[in-house]
């Protein structure tokens, strides 16, 4: 059996499902995919349904009953993952915006000595493509923002692409989690942070690219919208990540749908989704 198991939440994906899964079983590596599938209509679980014939004991797939968001998918295959006795437990996209050629580069992080391995946009080497430059901007800074609020060292805090030892995911109460947009990349970080200490790895070389034809990844907002949009989106923010914190720190439980959505519209500023 593997000792590592790639988490690849799925909702209409059939164009990209089956290239990702020949892509990862061609790599030197031995890993297992678990897709978490939130009832495509495009057939995308059926396709996978196929593909697990064809790699055997190598695919897995967890069907839900419709579109509940990124988050729990990843809370729910991180169980998965536990109770099935894997040691390192990766997050990554199905639409080759992370390069699953650094799946064993994140996997060898943690083989030596990290507990948590991230692949990183912001670290030296780091590439974001396909991004108009304000996105860029914001995105980066957003993550500055975030680190100065949260007092992480970490450089790329809404990076989805990932690699845990089981012993972090063991420590967090992934129940207390429950974000479902960026917001629940920022939490996991600071989670493990919180109930560390943990070695982590930061690296930079894969590229991030958005995939062709993917709506809204080229929306700008321009002009004095965009100037407006930058000081509220930083607003929202603060409220956010202050509400997070205490999230980690009291015993009452903050409005975490209101913190997902004042999160969401910070960090996913430039999508054009307002």
């Amino acid at each position: 059996m593997s000792d590592s198991l790639i988490i690849i939440p799925t909702y209409n994906e059939i164009e990209n499902v089956e290239r990702m899964t020949r892509k990862v079983m061609s790599l030197e590596k031995d890993f297992h995919l678990l897709y978490v599938d939130d009832n495509s209509p495009d057939g995308t679980a059926e396709k996978i349904i196929e593909l697990q014939s064809e790699f055997p004991g190598r695919i897995h797939l967890e069907k839900r009953t419709g579109k509940l968001g990124l988050g729990t998918a990843y809370i729910h295959g991180f169980k998965w993952g536990l109770k099935n006795n894997y040691e390192y437990v990766f997050e990554m996209d199905c639409d080759f915006s992370h390069n699953p050629d650094d799946l064993i580069r994140l996997y060898e992080a943690c083989v030596n000595g990290a507990d948590v391995s991230i692949g990183s946009r912001y670290c030296k080497g780091g590439k974001v493509s396909n991004w108009p430059l304000k996105r860029i901007l914001m995105s980066y800074f957003a993550s500055v923002y975030v680190r100065l609020i949260l007092w992480i060292s970490i450089k790329d805090t809404t990076a989805g692409f990932k690699c845990y030892n089981r012993k972090v995911l063991q420590k967090i109460n992934l129940d207390g989690v429950t974000f479902k947009g960026y917001a629940f990349q920022i939490c996991m970080k600071y989670a493990a942070i919180r109930h560390g200490p943990w070695g982590r790895t930061e690296l930079s070389s894969f590229e991030v690219k958005a995939a062709a034809g993917t709506p809204g990844l080229v929306g700008v907002v321009k002009g004095k919208r965009w100037l407006a949009a930058v000081a509220t989106d930083w607003w929202a923010a603060e409220r956010a990540l202050a509400a997070m914190d205490a999230h980690f720190t009291s015993t009452a439980r903050p409005d975490t749908a209101g913190i997902e959505a004042a999160l969401d519209q910070a960090i996913r500023f430039g999508k054009g989704h307002r």
